[in-house]
């Protein structure tokens, strides 16, 4: 079989198997506000101008991969300057993957046996012939995790420096426009890879950043360190704060907090449609549960019952796609997929047909 064949069917499956992974706007009409490269607690040293996705197929997801990774080492090769990298880390499409271990007789990528591999493997939690939200969301969040690793070591073979293993903040650089930023500018205030972020993820205060901590680094909102919470929630008053007190009130909170909390609680809310003025009581009713003290303002330890919601976990979008999928695929409106269902559904047969 020719190369360029091959590569168009396993590029159109590609293509087609990222659907299950994320709904479309147009049936969410708000669903947009909560992609991850939305939201200020993505921020990573990748390309942002492109949605993130939670792959549903490893292998696929094996594949986007390492396109990807060609497409970064030649990257760092340009940006090095002596060019002494070797182009040996730069190998071929053939060294990347055996493209039959994917096609079927017909050299067509078989999505249908792969549903049909990767279903026992899903349902789980029981083993009980049907896949339940929970079992597919976990499923997801399993997929994201181990995207969100590979992408956090690519990254760290950028600033560990001296290659031992561990980043510290000497070898980090943070993004350009970051370091170029004025006093004045919301990038040069926020503390987003700064000293304090660094030493927030700096779980056993070494001074260095191992894998995991440089992962919590970041994705602080998906590490459950109480330390990088908190650094969250003061970073929120940071960025809020605009009489400079070192607190919120409730001015504040209105108008920077409590669209992000109501729109994560009501998906299909359309935030145009109604006036600060019909906002208020419910904003003042969240705002008095969160201060504790009754002072009248919200300190960062008192945002922190609210901080999944102004930075959503991977959990939630891992939640969000599973939903969607079986919205999709649950003809008996059971509220769980059986094989049949995930094969037969003709949302999942146009995935079947890649290649056709």
């Amino acid at each position: 079989m020719g190369q360029v064949s091959v590569i168009i069917y396993v590029s159109i499956a590609i293509l087609l198997l990222f659907l299950i992974s994320h709904s479309p706007t147009s049936t969410k009409p708000s669903s947009h506000r909560h992609r991850r490269l939305k939201l200020r607690s993505n921020f990573t040293f990748s390309d942002h101008s492109k949605p993130t996705h939670i792959p549903f197929d490893p292998i696929v997801a094996d594949i986007e991969r390492k396109r990807e990774d060609k497409e970064w080492e030649k990257s760092q090769y340009k940006m090095d300057e002596g060019g002494l990298k070797g182009e040996e880390s730069q190998p071929e499409w053939e060294d990347f993957m055996d493209a039959e271990d994917y096609l079927n007789d017909e050299e067509k990528f078989n999505v249908t046996n792969r549903i049909v591999l990767l279903f026992p493997k899903i349902d789980v939690s029981p083993k009980d012939g049907f896949v339940s939200e929970e079992e597919l969301t976990e499923w997801n969040l399993k997929q994201s995790e181990r995207e969100t690793l590979h992408r956090t070591k690519r990254d760290m073979e950028i600033h560990d420096k001296n290659h031992d293993g561990f980043v510290s903040y000497v070898e980090y650089d943070p993004p350009s426009w970051v370091r170029n930023a004025d006093n004045d500018s919301f990038g040069y205030n926020m503390g987003w890879w700064k000293e304090e972020h660094f030493n927030a993820s700096d779980g056993d205060g070494d001074g260095l950043l191992n894998l995991t901590e440089f992962n919590n680094f970041l994705h602080p909102a998906d590490s459950g360190s109480p330390t990088l919470l908190q650094w969250l929630c003061n970073e929120e008053i940071r960025e809020r704060d605009t009489d400079k007190d070192g607190k919120l009130n409730f001015k504040e909170f209105f108008h920077g907090l409590f669209d992000l909390v109501r729109n994560y609680e009501e998906e299909s809310h359309n935030s145009s449609h109604e006036s600060d003025d019909s906002m208020d009581a419910p904003a003042r009713k969240v705002f008095a549960e969160l201060d504790k003290d009754n002072d009248g303002y919200l300190s960062g330890t008192e945002l922190l019952p609210i901080i999944g919601k102004l930075h959503p976990t991977e959990h939630y979008y891992a939640k969000q796609q599973a939903d969607y999928v079986i919205q999709q695929a649950d003809a008996d409106k059971d509220g769980r997929l059986t094989l049949s269902e995930m094969i037969d559904s003709p949302y999942f047969r146009k995935i079947s047909c890649a290649g056709s």
